[in-house]
C-alpha cells in the first residue's frame, strides 16, 4: 500500500499505513490469490465511519491481480458485510481518474467534493452506495 498509487501521491507512509490498520474501530479483510499466491488485495472498513455509515478507508490489489475482478469481489464482500445498513462511503482522490472510473461502473454515485482535503490542489470525491 505505502509503496503504490494513491498512498505515495497522498503522502501515506509505511507507518501511516500501519496507524490507520491499528485504528479502532477499523476491520481489515484480505483477499487471497488463491493456489498458493500471495496476497491478492485488502480492504479496510469502519462500520461507523462517515456520518454514521460505513465507510470503505482503504481498498487495494496488488499489481499483479489488477484487472481478475479483486476489487469488484472485495466491493461486494463489503456491501453484504454491512447489509442492513443505508448506505456504504468511500473517498476517491480527484487524480485517481481510474479508481473513479471502477466506482462508478460498481454503482456508487458521486456526492460532493473536498476541495484540498489532503494534498493542496488535489480533492477527495465522496462516493456512495445506496444498500438498503
Amino acid at each position: 500500500m505505502a509503496r503504490s498509487e494513491p498512498w505515495v501521491t497522498l503522502g501515506q507512509d509505511l507507518e501511516l499505513c500501519r496507524q490507520k490498520v491499528a485504528r479502532a474501530g477499523t476491520e481489515l479483510f484480505v483477499a487471497e490469490g488463491g493456489a498458493g499466491q500471495e496476497l491478492a488485495g485488502f480492504i479496510l472498513l469502519v462500520a461507523y465511519g462517515f456520518a454514521g455509515s460505513p465507510y470503505i478507508n482503504s481498498i487495494a490489489v496488488a499489481s499483479e491481480a489488477r484487472g481478475r475482478g479483486v476489487g469488484a469481489d472485495m466491493l461486494r464482500f463489503a456491501e453484504k458485510h454491512f447489509a442492513g445498513r443505508q448506505h456504504l462511503f468511500l473517498l476517491v482522490s480527484s487524480f485517481n481518474v481510474r479508481a473513479q472510473a471502477f466506482y462508478r461502473r460498481e454503482r456508487y454515485e458521486y456526492v460532493a467534493e473536498l476541495k484540498d482535503y489532503i494534498v493542496p490542489g488535489h480533492s477527495e470525491l465522496i462516493f456512495r452506495k445506496r444498500l438498503a
